[in-house]
Formats: C-alpha cells, sequence, structure tokens
C-alpha cells in the first residue's frame, strides 16, 4: 500500500510539472541545458485570467483524479500554485529523457513530508533532496528553492541543479527565438531540429505518407504557439531547406485547407475553423494561423462536439 502512495505521489508530481510566458523567465532559461533542441513553455499565470485558460485548469480539476490525490496529499495544487512552465529535451527520437522547470509557490516541506510518509525514495545531491520515482528511480523532482522546481531524469535534475552555481547559456540564436514567442504568446514551443526527425522510427520505411508528409520532410525547424483571449489564435512557422520546398509546403496546406472547406458541410464549427486558417510563404518560410472565439473553441473540445464533427466529416466523404 506504501509503495502504491508513493508511485502515486511522485508520478503525479512528475506530471503536474511536465505535462501543465511574457518572456520566459531568465532563471529558468538558465537551469535548461544548453544542447536543447525543443523547448515549450506555458504562461499558467497569464491563461488563469482568460476564459478559455479558466475552463482548460477546470478540465484538469475534474478529469484528473491524480491531481485531486496530489491536493490531498500535500496541498500542493499546480492550478493554483504554477505562474509558469518550461520544458526541453535533447530532441532525440523516443528518449524519455528531459527537464522540466516551474516557477510558482510551493510549500517544499509539507511536499517532501508528504513524499517520505508515501515512501517515496530520495537522494542528495548537491544539497538539494531529489525525490525518485520509486519503481524504477530514473525520474525525479527537486525544489531548488521555495519558488523553482526541476522534474526529469535524474540525470537532468543533476544537470539543472549543477547549472544553479554555473548557469550554461543557450545559444544566442535559440535564447532569440525563445524570447520571441514568449513575448507573444501565452503557450508556445519550438524545435530547432527536423519534426520529422523527432518521430521515433517504426523500422518500417514509408509507413508514413502523403503529401503533407512528404513536403514536411523538408522542415528543418518549427514553431508555434497559441494567445488566450476573447479570440485564440493559433501561429506557426516552419522553416524548409530550401524557398522552393517552402512554396511546396505552402501549397500543400493551402490544398488541404480547400479540402477541409469542402468536406465541412453544415458543421458551422469545423466551418469557422477552417475559414480562419491561412497559410503565406516567405522565402523558406511558411507561416500558418488560425483563429476562433474562445466559446466555439470551447465548444470543440467537447467531447459530443467532437464526435459530431468527425461523423460529419465522414459523411461528407
Amino acid at each position: 500500500m506504501v509503495g502504491m502512495k508513493a508511485q502515486l505521489l511522485t508520478a503525479t508530481l512528475l506530471t503536474a510539472f511536465s505535462g501543465a510566458l511574457s518572456a520566459a523567465d531568465p532563471q529558468l532559461l538558465n537551469l535548461v541545458m544548453p544542447d536543447a533542441k525543443v523547448l515549450a513553455g506555458v504562461n499558467v499565470e497569464q491563461a488563469k485570467g482568460t476564459q478559455f485558460g479558466q475552463y482548460v485548469l477546470n478540465q484538469l480539476q475534474t478529469q484528473d483524479a491524480q491531481m485531486q490525490q496530489l491536493v490531498t496529499l500535500t496541498g500542493f495544487d499546480p492550478r493554483r500554485d504554477v505562474r509558469e512552465l518550461l520544458v526541453a529535451s535533447d530532441g532525440t527520437p523516443g528518449s524519455k529523457t528531459g527537464l522540466a522547470l516551474a516557477k510558482g509557490t510551493f510549500d517544499v516541506a509539507k511536499i517532501t513530508t508528504a513524499a517520505a510518509l508515501a515512501g517515496v525514495a530520495t537522494e542528495v545531491y548537491s544539497g538539494f533532496t531529489i525525490l525518485k520515482d520509486p519503481k524504477k528511480q530514473e525520474a525525479g523532482i527537486a525544489f531548488l528553492d521555495a519558488n523553482t522546481v526541476a522534474a526529469g531524469d535524474i540525470a537532468n535534475v543533476k544537470g539543472a541543479i549543477d547549472r544553479l552555481k554555473t548557469p550554461q547559456p543557450l545559444p544566442a540564436a535559440v535564447a532569440v527565438k525563445v524570447n520571441q514567442w514568449s513575448n507573444s504568446q501565452d503557450a508556445w514551443g519550438i524545435t530547432t531540429v527536423p519534426p520529422a526527425s523527432l518521430a521515433p522510427t517504426t523500422g518500417k520505411p514509408g509507413t508514413l505518407s502523403g503529401p503533407i508528409v512528404n513536403a514536411g520532410q523538408n522542415v528543418q525547424a518549427a514553431v508555434g504557439g497559441v494567445k488566450f483571449g476573447a479570440q485564440v489564435v493559433f501561429s506557426g512557422e516552419a522553416q524548409c531547406d530550401t524557398a522552393q520546398n517552402a512554396t511546396t509546403l505552402g501549397d500543400v496546406v493551402k490544398l488541404l485547407i480547400n479540402l477541409a472547406q469542402m468536406q465541412a458541410g453544415q458543421d458551422p464549427t469545423a466551418a469557422a475553423l477552417i475559414k480562419s486558417v491561412s497559410a503565406t510563404t516567405s522565402g523558406n518560410v511558411v507561416a500558418i494561423s488560425a483563429s476562433l472565439p474562445e466559446d466555439v473553441f470551447q465548444q470543440m473540445l467537447q467531447p459530443h462536439a467532437h464526435a459530431k464533427m468527425g461523423m460529419g466529416m465522414q459523411r461528407k466523404r
């Protein structure tokens, strides 16, 4: 029973910090591994001030039993106590390594006491206590102070602790991109390696095919984000290897938009979303954007609405 409680507590804490920014917090960026190829962030505090952000947080509250257990055991509630979230990885396909960093308000003593009572394994490293996944002890979390926490595989958590004393900044080009998108978006993500390389290999060449997949093979880097508000606005950019391939990708995206418009039929929600999508090409970069009123987007997230949309698309085919 103790073992089950320990696994529940650690797994839920890891989930809270790795799955749920005015510019991304400089201290968090200094804790990221300098060879990070994929980064993403969420301005949780700003999301709380929007109708859509509150909707997402409420869904987390009502649908995640482990989250409720975490709140009961520790008093810590990531929906209330986390302000910023930053995650990073080296982009290795299929890798289970990575780092999640969060800024917020943490009752470290209460959380660690609850972890100890639950039998969570611990390790002291450079003066910091790492709470470990009791099952395999390959992942853990460490509170760096009352407002900063690091979670991930043990090696990356230890690396973040090391960088507290000796920061290792990200490459300038990556830092500029992070600041640009974290300044303008409430949630964002970037990859400095080809997105196609991030998918785990299946050992079966040619398994994935189609015009969008083939055109996407030429994308070398990508970035995207979402801005909450009265309108939920999605933005993204794909950087191709050549301007010609960018034009091809842009044409494929436009073709798919036209096909989707024909298939939307009489579904006003699907039609509104598709109509809002635009794709433009400039040099070797394809920019894509879409927007919807936040109440319409919430309707799309409802299970019955999603199923209805899918049925409508199938009938159209």
